[in-house]
């Protein structure tokens, strides 16, 4: 499986974004997905996540009534919509099943900056 992250780049604070990752393989249908960031000098973390079907989503308190993630099965890929982005969401992007399994792939860079 490979994963591919797009959609980042530069956004003022209180801007928007929406994050897309392709991952190739008929696996990614039943596994569910999540997008992590990984700010520098921190650790990588997960933002949000979404069952195999999208009917459950969970989300980091950091991120919660601004970002939403959701999927679309037929298309094996990701989303994450930001809304309200603020400074501290700056950070390169990936996404990644709920437990990591795959290998990481290419994330994409947000900058949030005035």
């Amino acid at each position: 499986v490979q994963l591919q992250a797009s959609g980042g780049g530069l956004v003022q604070p209180g801007g928007s974004l929406r994050l897309s990752c392709a991952a190739s393989g008929s696996r990614f249908r039943v596994n569910t997905m999540g997008w992590y960031r990984q700010a520098p000098g921190k650790q990588r973390e997960l933002v949000a996540d979404i069952s195999s079907d999208g009917s459950t989503t969970n989300y980091a308190d950091s991120v919660k009534g601004r970002f939403t993630i959701s999927r679309d099965n037929a298309k094996n890929t990701l989303y994450l919509q930001m809304n309200s982005l603020k400074p501290e969401d700056t950070a390169v992007y990936y996404c990644n099943t709920f437990f990591q399994s795959w290998p990481w792939g290419r994330g994409t860079l947000v900058t949030v900056s005035s």
